[in-house]
C-alpha cells in the first residue's frame, strides 16, 4: 500500500505520467459512489478482482488522502479545463459513504441444473465453472462441431490442472460427466438457471430470449453475461422480466474471480440474490451493479484507457514511458496500452463508444489514434500488431 502511495506522490516525471491518469479514475470512481450506482465495497472490489489491481479506487483515495487527490484534479483540471477533472464533491466527505456491511446473500431459488447458451471461449469457461462447482450443466450450441469444442476446451483445462496436482483423473472424470451437448435450446426445458453467452448482438440476444421464455419452464431465472447491453431491454422481450438478470462473468471464466450482478429495474431482488449467492458457491466473487453501460469496471477502466492514449498523442510520453510509469507509480499489473493489446483495440473501441452514447460526456470521445489503429486493421495481439508489436 505503501509503495503505492509513494509512487503517485512522487516527485519523479513517472509519477507525474501516473498521476495524470490514475486520479481522473479516482474521481470517477468517486463520482460512481456518490450516485448511489454500487457500494465502495463492490466499486473497489470489481477493480481488484476484474482487473487485478491491488487496490481498489475508493480505498486508494482514502490511502491517498482525498485531499491529496483533490489538489491533484484541481491543478489537472486548470491545466485542460475538462469538467470531468473537477473534484467530486463527495472527496471532500467520503467517510459519509461507508455504508453498511451487508448479509451473505441467499438461494432464493432453488438450482440444481444450469444451462448455457454459445460455444465460444466465455460461454465454455461457465459450463466448465458451473459443472466443477458440482451442477449439472447442459449447454448448446448450433452444430455437433461446436459441442466439441466445449468439451475439448474444458478437458484441456482440466488436464492442466491434473498436471498441477489440483485435480486428479476422478475429479476430471466426474467433471466431464455433469457435462451434456446438444443443438436444439429445448434441452434447456427442465433446468433452474440458464446463462446465455452468446454474440454481443442487440437483436440476436433478443430473438433467443423470446425462446427461451417460450422454452424455459416457469420460475427458471434467465442471465445473460452481455457486457454492455441493456438488461431491461431483454427482459422486455420475455413475459418474466422478474426473472431476467446478469451475470457478467469475466474471461477466462474459469480464472477470473469477478462477477457483475446486473439488476434492470424489473429484476426481482430475489434473482438478484438468487445470482449473487450462486456466484459465490462457485467461487466468484459477486458484485452488484444497476442496468447501465459499462457497469462498474468497464466504466471505470475504458475512460483511464482512453485518456492514456489521449496523453500519449498529446506528447506527454511514449507508449512504452506510459505504460512503464504506471506498473511502476500505480503498481498496476498491465500498462494501459499493454492492456489495450490484450483486450482489442476494436473492443475497446466499441466498448467507448458505447460509454459516450451512454453518459455524454465528451472527454471521453476515442481517442483519434485508437480509431486509426483499429481502421488499418492493427486491432492488438490477435493481429500481432496494435500499440504494440508482437
Amino acid at each position: 500500500m505503501q509503495e503505492i502511495v509513494d509512487g503517485l506522490t512522487s516527485s519523479e516525471r513517472g509519477g507525474e505520467i501516473a498521476r495524470q491518469l490514475v486520479f481522473p479514475y479516482l474521481n470517477h470512481a468517486a463520482t460512481m459512489l456518490e450516485s448511489g450506482y454500487a457500494t465502495r465495497a463492490d466499486i473497489d472490489a470489481g477493480m481488484r478482482f476484474g482487473c487485478g489491481y491491488p487496490i481498489g479506487p475508493i480505498a486508494l483515495i482514502d490511502a491517498l488522502g482525498a485531499q491529496t487527490v483533490i489538489d491533484g484534479l484541481n491543478a489537472l483540471h486548470a491545466q485542460t479545463g475538462d469538467p470531468l477533472h473537477v473534484p467530486a464533491p463527495i472527496l471532500s466527505n467520503l467517510d459519509s459513504a461507508a455504508g453498511a456491511e451487508e448479509a451473505a446473500p441467499e438461494l432464493r431459488h432453488d438450482i440444481a441444473s444450469v444451462g448455457v447458451v454459445g460455444t465460444g471461449t466465455m460461454a465454455s469457461g461457465i459450463v466448465q465453472v458451473f459443472a466443477q462447482a458440482g451442477y449439472d450443466v447442459t449447454f448448446v450450441g448450433r452444430s455437433a462441431e461446436k459441442l466439441d469444442g466445449v468439451i475439448a476446451y474444458i478437458t484441456k483445462n482440466l488436464d492442466r490442472a491434473v498436471a498441477k496436482g489440483k485435480l486428479d483423473e476422478d475429479g476430471k472424470s466426474s467433471v466431464l460427466e455433469r457435462l451434456t451437448g446438444a443443438v436444439e435450446r429445448e434441452a434447456l426445458a427442465g433446468v433452474d438457471l440458464v446463462v446465455e453467452a452468446i454474440a454481443e448482438d442487440l437483436e440476436i440476444k433478443r430473438e433467443l430470449y423470446r425462446d427461451l421464455d417460450r422454452i424455459a419452464k416457469p420460475g427458471a431465472i434467465l442471465a445473460t453475461t452481455t457486457s454492455s447491453l441493456s438488461i431491461a431491454d431483454l427482459a422486455a422481450q420475455t413475459s418474466r422480466p422478474g426473472d431476467v438478470v446478469g451475470i457478467h462473468f469475466f474471461n477466462p471464466a474459469p480464472i477470473m474471480k469477478l462477477v457483475e450482478v446486473v439488476s434492470a429495474e424489473t429484476t426481482s431482488p430475489e434473482v438478484a440474490e438468487t445470482a449473487k449467492a450462486i456466484s459465490l458457491q462457485v467461487g466468484k466473487h459477486p458484485v452488484s451493479c444497476g442496468d447501465r453501460a459499462g457497469f462498474i469496471v468497464n466504466a471505470l477502466l475504458f475512460p483511464y484507457l482512453n485518456d492514456a492514449i489521449k496523453l500519449h498523442e498529446a506528447g506527454g510520453g511514449s507508449l512504452t514511458e506510459i505504460d512503464d510509469a504506471i506498473k511502476a507509480h500505480a503498481k498496476l499489473p498491465m500498462g494501459p496500452f499493454e492492456l489495450l493489446d490484450v483486450v482489442g483495440n476494436d473492443v475497446s473501441l466499441a466498448i467507448e463508444q458505447t460509454l459516450v452514447g451512454a453518459f455524454g460526456h465528451e472527454g471521453w470521445t476515442p481517442a483519434p489514434l485508437l480509431e486509426q489503429l483499429v481502421a488499418e486493421g492493427k486491432l492488438g495481439r490477435k493481429t500481432k500488431a496494435g500499440f504494440h508489436t508482437y
